[in-house]
């Protein structure tokens, strides 16, 4: 408990179990937000982390955390939509920690253009990261889990494109709409080997410290929108993301978990009570 409540992980009087106990995970995106929060919680859960991001400072500052906490995990700068840093990535957890049983695939961007004023360049960027990464992560580490029979591939997508869209983020939502249909093929393609290929779709995280100008500007402008009244914590989804990298979802491939605070949920503003 100690340590788990030490790893920033808000455990909400639940215990640590040791799900992933001598499990390897590599964790993208995991230097902040959404991605930090899955490497803490995987760590706390006994598993060896590997954080792979493009901003390595913030990743090597996550794995301090989660060693000083008596865990086991390292970083290492990765750009996600170059097939030979991927290949890097897939080498260097594999030298460290001898096997990948777990790729939890959180790494994307998300920045805004209207389609008429959006360059082709901004369009490829988006894709590159949030779709064709996923391609390229699966092709480079299922030759590995195949080998074992054993694997787990864990995406962070999205509600935006598989279900809602907002203007100006066309790019965003076409990347995420293609992760639901890729994860459907590629959990066929692997499901008799031992992996399974699934996603959590996010609604509104707060991604920004608590009180900063950006937390505030997105709690009131999303807040309305979400049932249950507030943005959710990078934990929120983290907790979604141990379950499907754990042994308790062995039965579950190809599919997507909403996690969102019941923001798909009403017809109109008026079902929110």
């Amino acid at each position: 408990m100690a340590q788990s409540l030490s790893l920033g992980v808000k455990l909400r009087g639940q215990m640590m179990t040791g799900r992933l106990e001598g499990k390897t995970a590599i964790v993208t995106g995991g230097g902040r937000g959404i991605g930090e929060g899955i490497a803490k919680l995987y760590a706390a859960e006994g598993a060896r982390v590997l954080i792979a991001t493009r901003t390595v400072s913030r990743g090597h500052k996550v794995a301090r955390e989660i060693v000083r906490a008596g865990g086991i995990a390292e970083a290492m700068k990765t750009d996600v939509s170059d097939p030979k840093e991927i290949a890097a990535m897939i080498a260097a957890a594999r030298s460290l920690y001898g096997n990948i049983d777990i790729v939890a695939h959180n790494a994307g961007v998300f920045p805004s253009s209207s389609i008429v004023k959006m360059a082709e360049k901004e369009w490829d960027q988006v894709i590159d990261t949030n779709l064709k990464s996923l391609f390229l992560v699966c092709k480079a580490v299922f030759p590995h889990m195949i080998r074992r029979k054993y694997g787990r591939i864990v995406v962070t997508s999205s509600i935006t494109g598989p279900h809602v869209a907002m203007p100006e983020w066309s790019h965003y939502a076409a990347s995420k709409g293609g992760v639901s249909g890729f994860i459907k093929a590629a959990a066929l393609e692997v499901a008799k080997k031992g992996i399974t290929v699934n996603a959590v779709e996010p609604g509104n995280i707060r991604n920004r410290p608590v009180g900063s100008a950006q937390a505030k500007w997105h709690a009131k402008t999303m807040g309305p929108a979400i049932p249950m009244g507030y943005l959710g914590e990078p934990e929120d989804i983290a907790w979604a993301a141990l379950y499907l990298a754990s042994d308790e979802a062995r039965y579950v491939t190809g599919q997507s978990i909403v996690v969102d605070g019941g923001q798909v949920l009403p017809e109109s503003p008026a079902g929110i009570l």
